[in-house]
């Protein structure tokens, strides 16, 4: 009788540890699932197309297109999906009526009315999307007397504070530095690469305390940091630049260290902050050493070695996640340009991040951060007219909120992704439709399925023996959604 009663529960145990998060459960017999689509050449933007219902489906055949989803085997927690707040964003805002800055917050930042931003980065001094080069102390001060973020208090800090409310006061913001104060570096400029003076390396370490509390100060917590935007890059804009084991030195005996002493160590710590090409590199040289890795939370990247070979190298944030699985991927840069206002409307844009974001999810990337949110009608204001594209472009002349496809391809995962969302495993039978699958806190499900073909492709969705027909057109993005 023992012996049978253990066995029992043992089965009991199995079961459990095999049911998905939440108490969601594995029959889905007879599930509607409701499809929201954005598709090039109609009038589909993130919009309901009604439902389908799941039925008992026979063994799939290989002629037909399927999707299979398994909502018992997860992976990473989705931290957030957002955009940068830079001074670009907040110059542009400001120059909107109310009644746009009203309907811009809305559409990034409600859940139910936008797409739900719950993510976000910004700038520790100046970078490319500010209207000049400017730091937060006076020249020479290596004790930090002068420090004050006063120029951000202006548009920045009130922009950032407006995202928050507006998004129920759940955005996670992390901050980033293009460059040290000209004067703290080798080449006496913020612009055009250069390397922080080793004697300044504790005068810098305390400055990024110094912006977290100030910030904190002003009703804005900082989340999280990056060592330094872009260390690989000199740019004719700020910039500065570190070798992967300068980095660790300076994380191991400076930075982490600071922010340890002063009470910062819930600061999530992201090295890299640059290119896939070279990420398992750095990750590689940083986490290998225990002293330096103890400090670190994650990994950033961005998505620009395209620009050199054409190709998004996906893979080697798989590599990062394979071989440091106890760290965090996050993805905190990306954007298209150079900027062409007779371009806003090429549904390139679009299907450029839906490709980047179903991959980086399926490699194991926790929070996606698309660059900023908001630019004028030169994509702009950039002091170094380095002009792009955003989701979303004011015309500052008119007054217009210009919505480009990437806001709707975006938010096919920010609307329905929320944070504390489980990837679950998806499988396309076919090259032509790129997946990824969530599951929520609330036990929904989120399916994306991107068809960036010519052709309308019927398929079938496929879970636990339950399937459901329909169609994906030419050119769309469609978010399947399962209560």
């Amino acid at each position: 009788m023992r012996i049978k009663i253990a066995i029992q529960l043992f089965a009991a145990s199995l079961l459990a540890f095999a049911t998905p998060a939440w108490g969601q459960t594995t029959n889905y017999s007879g599930k509607k699932i409701e499809i929201f689509t954005t598709a090039k050449n109609t009038h589909l933007r993130l919009t309901d197309q009604g439902s389908i219902q799941l039925k008992p489906a026979a063994q799939p055949l290989e002629r037909e297109s399927w999707i299979f989803v398994d909502p018992t085997k997860q992976f990473q927690t989705i931290i957030g999906i957002g955009g940068a707040l830079t001074d670009a964003s907040a110059e542009t805002f400001a120059q909107l009526p109310k009644k746009q800055q009203q309907e811009f917050l809305t559409a990034y930042y409600n859940p139910e009315k936008g797409i739900g931003y719950t993510f976000g980065r910004t700038n520790l001094n100046s970078c490319d999307f500010s209207s000049e080069s400017y730091t937060y102390v006076a020249k020479g001060d290596s004790v930090l007397k002068t420090f004050s973020v006063k120029h951000d208090l202006k548009y920045r800090i009130p922009f950032i504070k407006d995202a928050m409310k507006a998004a129920g006061g759940r955005l996670k913001i992390f901050a980033s530095p293009w460059s040290p104060p000209a004067w703290m570096k080798t080449n006496d400029d913020m612009l055009h690469g250069g390397k922080l003076l080793p004697k300044y390396r504790q005068a810098w370490a305390n400055y990024y305390v110094k912006f977290i509390k100030a910030y904190a100060a002003q009703g804005v917590p900082i989340w999280g940091l990056t060592v330094q935007n872009e260390p690989m890059a000199k740019q004719i804009w700020e910039s500065c630049i570190y070798t992967a084991d300068e980095e660790r030195d300076f994380v191991k005996n400076y930075l982490g260290p600071t922010l340890v002493k002063d009470g910062l160590s819930d600061i999530k710590l992201i090295v890299w902050d640059h290119n896939r090409d070279l990420l398992y590199q750095r990750a590689s040289v940083i986490l290998n050493d225990p002293e330096a890795a103890k400090y670190v939370w994650g990994v950033g990247y961005h998505w620009y070695e395209y620009l050199k070979n054409g190709l998004m190298m996906f893979n080697n944030v798989r590599r990062v996640h394979e071989a440091y699985p106890n760290k965090h991927l996050i993805f905190t840069e990306g954007c298209e340009g150079p900027f062409n206002y007779n371009q806003l409307h090429d549904w390139k844009l679009g299907e450029f991040y839906g490709r980047s974001m179903i991959h980086d999810f399926n490699d194991g990337t926790e929070a996606w951060t698309d660059w900023n949110v908001l630019l004028n009608e030169k994509g702009g204001p950039n002091h170094v007219k380095n002009y792009c594209f955003a989701p979303v472009i004011a015309n500052t002349k008119t007054g217009q909120l210009i919505f480009t496809n990437s806001y709707y391809y975006i938010g096919q995962f920010s609307k329905f992704v929320r944070p504390g969302a489980k990837r679950i495993i998806t499988s396309s039978s076919t090259s032509k439709l790129l997946t990824t699958a969530f599951i929520n806190k609330d036990g929904k499900l989120a399916i994306i399925v991107m068809n960036p073909t010519d052709s309308k492709i019927k398929y079938q969705v496929w879970i636990a023996g339950e399937a459901a027909v329909t169609n994906s057109l030419p050119h769309s993005i469609s978010t399947l959604v399962i209560e």
